[in-house]
């Protein structure tokens, strides 16, 4: 089991990649894996 966490820094530098439509699917990509590592409030 992986225990590092992504930092809420990283994390919401991540969720404007995945917001901005000028970013690579390749972007995207790493984004989402970071925020599913990030601290925080497990979406349902």
């Amino acid at each position: 089991m992986n225990k590092k966490q992504t930092s809420a820094k990283v994390a919401s530098k991540a969720s404007k990649i995945l917001s901005d439509p000028k970013s690579s699917k390749a972007q995207k990509s790493v984004a989402a894996s970071d925020l599913a590592q990030a601290k925080g409030k497990k979406s349902k």
